[in-house]
C-alpha cells in the first residue's frame, strides 16, 4: 500500500467507525441526559430524530459536493465540523441546544460518510476496492458492538457529556489528516468536461438537491414518527409528503441539464441492485434487533449487559467475517457471495421468529451469529459493487446512495416492527406469538432477488472487466 492510500484508508475507516460508535453510545446516554436537563421523552427523541433527518436528507448532495470539489476537502469539513458539534453538545446548557447541535452533527455526518467511500474509490483500483471496504465494515461492526459497553462505562463514571467528548479527538485528527493528504488529480481532460460545461451552482442541481432533501427528510421523519406510540397519523402524513416530493424530484431530474442523480448510476443494474439489497438487509436486521431487545429485556427480564452479550456473536461475525468477503468475491463472484449473505440473514431472522418465551442464550446467540455473518457478507459485497460500478466522477453520489440506504433501512425496519407490535392483536414481544419478525423475515428475503442481480464471477482466462466509462464518453452500462 503506497503512502497516499494509507492515510485515505485510515480516514475512511476511522470516520465510519466514529459515526457508528456515536449512534450506539448515545442510546445508553439518553436516560441520564433526560434527567440532567429535565427534558421530556419527546425532546430526547429529537436528539436522535434530528440527527437522522439531517443525515438522510443530505447524503447524496454531500456526495455530489465531493465529486465536484474533492472528497478530501468535504471529508475534512465534515470531520472537523463533527468534532466541533460534539464538543458543543458536551457543553450544551439545555435540551434545545443539544437538539440544535445534534442536527448540526447530522449535517457534518452527511458530509463525512459518503466521502469515506468516495476517497476509497479514487485511491484504490477497482479490483482492490473490496479489501478496504471490508476493513471499513469490520470497524463499523466493532464500533457498534463496543458502543453500549463504552457508553455505559463513561456515563456511569463521568456522566452523559463524556460520550460526546469521546468523538472529538479522533474526528479532529482525521479531519486534519485529510487536509494534509493531497486529493487525486483528474487523469484526463475528459474527466473535467462536465465541470467546465456546468460551472457554478447549476452543476450541483440545487433544485434537485432540495427536493431530494425534503423527500428523504420527510420519509425518515415519517418512519420515526410511525414508530412512536400515537404517531401513526403524523407519520403517514409525513410519508405522503415524501411521496409527493419524490414525484416532483423524478419530474425535475428528467428535465435537468445536470441532474443530481446521474443517469449513469440510475441506469446501472448493479448499482441499483446493490442499494436495494442494502436497504432490505438493514431494515430486516435493525428491525429484528429492536424486537428481540424488547423480548429479552421485557419478557425474559434480562439486564442490558446480559442482553448485549446475547448479541455478541453478531458483532464478532461482522468483525471476523468482513475481511473474508474479498476472498469469497474473487472465488465465487459478487452475485453468489451476496446471495449467500442474504440467505444467511433471512434464515437468521426466520429462526428468531420461532423463538418462544423459554429461548436460551444458545438459541439467541446462534441466530445473532447468522445475522452477523449474513449482513457482513452482503454489506461488504453490495457496497463494493455500488462503489466499483459507479464512474469515478460520480463516486461521491454512489457513496451517498449507499449511505442513504443504510440510514433509511433501519428506520423502515424499526417502524415496521413497531406498527406490527402495536396494531396487530398478536403482535407481542414473544417472537413466536407475534407478527413483527415474520414480516421482517419477508423483508430480508427481498434482498435475495437484489443480490441475484449483482454481477457474476469473471470467467477464467478472460480479461478483467473494464472500468466504468468516464464522463464525456458515451456510456454503455453492463449488468
Amino acid at each position: 500500500m503506497n503512502r497516499r492510500r494509507t492515510p485515505v484508508l485510515v480516514c475512511g475507516v476511522v470516520g465510519a467507525a466514529v459515526v457508528a460508535l456515536d449512534g450506539t453510545v448515545l442510546t445508553v446516554a439518553q436516560p441520564a441526559l433526560q434527567r440532567d436537563l429535565h427534558a421530556d421523552v419527546g425532546q430526547v427523541q429529537w436528539t436522535s430524530t434530528g440527527y437522522l433527518v439531517a443525515v438522510a436528507s443530505l447524503l447524496v448532495f454531500a456526495g455530489r459536493l465531493g465529486d465536484r470539489h474533492g472528497h478530501h476537502r468535504v471529508f475534512a469539513a465534515g470531520a472537523l465540523g463533527f468534532a466541533a458539534a460534539s464538543a458543543g453538545v458536551a457543553l450544551a446548557p439545555g435540551i434545545g441546544a443539544v437538539i440544535a447541535l445534534r442536527v448540526l452533527q447530522g449535517v457534518c455526518g452527511a458530509l463525512l460518510q459518503p466521502a469515506t467511500l468516495g476517497m476509497l474509490r479514487t485511491a484504490f483500483p477497482p479490483d482492490r476496492l473490496a479489501t478496504p471496504i471490508a476493513v471499513r465494515t469490520a470497524a463499523i461492526g466493532l464500533a457498534a458492538a463496543a458502543g453500549p459497553l463504552v457508553g455505559g462505562a463513561l456515563v456511569s463514571s463521568y456522566g452523559w457529556r463524556s460520550v460526546f467528548l469521546l468523538s472529538v479527538p479522533p474526528t479532529l485528527a482525521i479531519g486534519l489528516l485529510a487536509l494534509a493528504v493531497r486529493g487525486p488529480v483528474p487523469r484526463t481532460r475528459e474527466a473535467e468536461a462536465p465541470r467546465r460545461a456546468a460551472p457554478g451552482l447549476a452543476a450541483l442541481d440545487p433544485v434537485g438537491a432540495l427536493l431530494l432533501a425534503v423527500a428523504l427528510g420527510l420519509l425518515v421523519h415519517g418512519l420515526v414518527e410511525a414508530a412512536r406510540p400515537g404517531g401513526a397519523g403524523s407519520g403517514a402524513l409525513a410519508c405522503a409528503g415524501a411521496a409527493v416530493a419524490g414525484i416532483a424530484l423524478a419530474r425535475h431530474e428528467r428535465r435537468a441539464a445536470h441532474p443530481l442523480l446521474p443517469p449513469e448510476l440510475l441506469g446501472s443494474v448493479p448499482v441499483v441492485a446493490g442499494v436495494a439489497a442494502l436497504l432490505a438487509a438493514s431494515a430486516a436486521l435493525f428491525g429484528s434487533l429492536f424486537v428481540v431487545t424488547y423480548f429479552l429485556q421485557d419478557v425474559q427480564r434480562l439486564d442490558p449487559l446480559t442482553c448485549a452479550l446475547r448479541f455478541l456473536p453478531l458483532a464478532l461475525l461482522m468483525v471476523l467475517g468482513a475481511p473474508l468477503c474479498p476472498l469469497l468475491q474473487r472465488r465465487f463472484g459478487p452475485r453468489r457471495t451476496a446471495t449467500a449473505g442474504a440467505a444467511l440473514l433471512a434464515l437468521g431472522v426466520l429462526l428468531l421468529s420461532r423463538l418462544d418465551a423459554t429461548a436460551g442464550a444458545v438459541s439467541v446467540g446462534g441466530c445473532s451469529a447468522l445475522l452477523g455473518a449474513g449482513f457482513a457478507t452482503l454489506m461488504v459485497t453490495a457496497t463494493s459493487v455500488v462503489v466499483h460500478r459507479a464512474p469515478e466522477a460520480h463516486a461521491g453520489v454512489a457513496g451517498g446512495l449507499q449511505q442513504t440506504a443504510m440510514n433509511v433501512g433501519p428506520a423502515l425496519g424499526v417502524a415496521t416492527a413497531t406498527l406490527l407490535l402495536t396494531l396487530v392483536p398478536d403482535g407481542g414481544f414473544v417472537p413466536a406469538e407475534g407478527a413483527a419478525l415474520p414480516a421482517l423475515a419477508v423483508i430480508a428475503v427481498l434482498a435475495l432477488p437484489a443480490a441475484l442481480a449483482l454481477p457474476g464471477a469473471a470467467r477464467r482466462g478472460t480479461r478483467p472487466e473494464p472500468a466504468p466509462p468516464r464522463p464525456g464518453r458515451r456510456s454503455c452500462v453492463r449488468s
